[in-house]
C-alpha cells in the first residue's frame, strides 16, 4: 500500500463533478457581460422571443409589451455586445439571436424557473435551490 503523499491519489468520487480548469480572465469577463446583458426583463424577454424565431422590432414591442424607442435600445444593446443580429428584409429589418448558445441558457435557466413555479403553484416547495440538483 502507498504511503500518504508518495504519489498515491485516491480516485475522485463518482458523486464529485471533475474538476476543470480556471478559465481566463478574458473569458470570465465576457461571460459576466453577457449576463449583466441578461439581467434585464426586458432584454431577457427579447432574447426569449427572438429563441423562437426572428421577429421586427414592431413584432418584440408588442410581444414584450414594451414601447418601441426602449425596445429599439434594448436590441441596439444586444446587438452591440453581439447576442443579437438584424438582416434586412425589405423596408423593416428583422432580429434573430447571434448566439446559439445564448439560446441553450436562456431557454434552460427560464424554462427551468416556470417548471419550478409551476409547482409552487401546484403544492410542490420548490425554489431556485433546486436547480443544482
Amino acid at each position: 500500500m502507498a504511503a500518504e503523499g508518495a504519489g498515491f491519489h485516491e480516485p475522485p468520487s463518482p458523486l464529485e463533478p471533475p474538476r476543470l480548469a480556471d478559465p481566463p480572465s478574458d473569458v470570465l469577463q465576457e461571460a459576466a457581460a453577457a449576463f449583466g446583458l441578461l439581467a434585464s426583463p426586458a432584454r431577457l424577454h427579447i432574447v426569449w422571443v427572438l429563441a423562437q424565431g426572428e421577429c421586427d422590432v414592431s413584432g418584440l414591442a408588442e410581444r414584450v409589451g414594451g414601447a418601441l424607442p426602449a425596445v429599439s435600445q434594448h436590441l441596439a444593446k444586444l446587438k452591440l455586445a453581439g447576442l443579437v443580429r438584424s438582416r434586412r428584409e425589405g423596408r423593416r429589418q428583422v432580429y434573430l439571436v447571434d448566439d446559439p448558445d445564448v439560446v441553450t441558457i436562456v431557454r434552460l435557466m427560464v424554462g427551468q424557473l416556470a417548471d419550478r413555479g409551476a409547482g409552487r403553484r401546484s403544492g410542490r416547495p420548490e425554489g431556485l435551490r433546486g436547480l443544482g440538483g
